[in-house]
């Protein structure tokens, strides 16, 4: 009886589906992932920069991963997953939506993000997958088929209202304290003063605050306006009280030598933030829109 048994058990576990475990979602470093190799260097460097330029006039992220399979997972199981980890799209408006290309299982997914499924419904997904996207992987083109899948799904966005392309990140460059600014603004005032003129020292440090003022607003026309106001304000009240007017002084500062570099200089730059060299999701989120498709 016991041998039966073991001799059962056996033959159970024999039988019994091999548990695999699940497809891990990769890093999430550029816009478009290739896992395959399928793509060129070139062809990935233009998708990445269209959809960058994308996200920089509207403000949606859309990414793109090609990756061998999702198996043992449907794809749209993967699709859900991938979503949660990546995060792309902004919070808030939850505008992102990601391409899933599992090669080898002939399969494809537009995974939605919750703000875009109004726009992006998972019958147009469909529509861009079936009409789009399969008759140019049929024939092999991969890179044709991620093009104009990509294209329909920007012009899809490009349909729905959504708040503008987030710019603070412009206004996280520079980390120098205001009073740090000033006193270095009034020195070298000073000094430009002393072997330029006021004219020329006006003219430098109105293009030098709309410079600024640019970088911290991100305002065109406001900063054109601060510089004008320096500008004016400089060459007509700021230095009344201690510019020279004997132009002949001045030319003997210029003609003497002296006018070369001051110290090692100074960089309002140097060191300054950058984005990083990857890329990363806003935080949106998914709630399983979007469509599948096969080739």
């Amino acid at each position: 009886m016991r041998i039966a048994l073991v001799s059962l058990a056996l033959l159970l576990v024999g039988h019994a589906p091999a548990v695999r475990a699940q497809v891990p979602v990769p890093p999430l470093e550029a816009r478009v992932t290739d896992l395959t190799g399928t793509l060129t260097a070139s062809q990935q460097s233009g998708l990445e920069e269209k959809l960058a330029a994308f996200e920089r006039r509207k403000g949606s992220q859309v990414a793109v991963l090609i990756l061998p399979t999702t198996q043992p997972e449907d794809i749209a199981q993967f699709g859900i997953r991938l979503g949660e980890a990546w995060k792309i799209g902004r919070a808030g408006p939850d505008d992102g939506a990601i391409l899933i290309v599992a090669k080898d299982d002939r399969a494809m997914r537009i995974e939605v993000g919750r703000g875009l499924e109004g726009a992006l419904t998972d019958v147009i997904a469909s529509r861009i997958l079936n009409d789009t996207i399969t008759p140019l992987f049929k024939q092999g083109d991969f890179n044709g088929g991620v093009n104009a899948g990509l294209d329909q799904i920007i012009r899809v966005i490009d349909g729905e209202p959504l708040p503008a392309p987030d710019q603070s990140w412009k206004r996280r460059g520079w980390k120098v304290p205001t009073p740090m600014l000033l006193f270095l603004g009034i020195a070298l005032l000073f000094v430009l003063n002393r072997f330029l003129g006021r004219g020329p020292v006006a003219a430098i440090l109105g293009i030098g605050g709309a410079i600024v003022s640019y970088r911290f607003t991100s305002e065109f026309l406001n900063s054109v306006f601060v510089g004008v106001g320096i500008f004016l304000a400089v060459r007509f009240f700021a230095l009344e009280h201690f510019s020279s007017d004997d132009d002949d002084d001045r030319r003997v500062y210029r003609d003497s030598g002296r006018s070369g570099g001051f110290g090692g200089g100074w960089s309002g730059r140097s060191g300054g933030s950058s984005r990083g060299g990857g890329f990363s999701g806003g935080g949106g989120s998914f709630g399983g829109g979007g469509a599948s498709g096969r080739w």
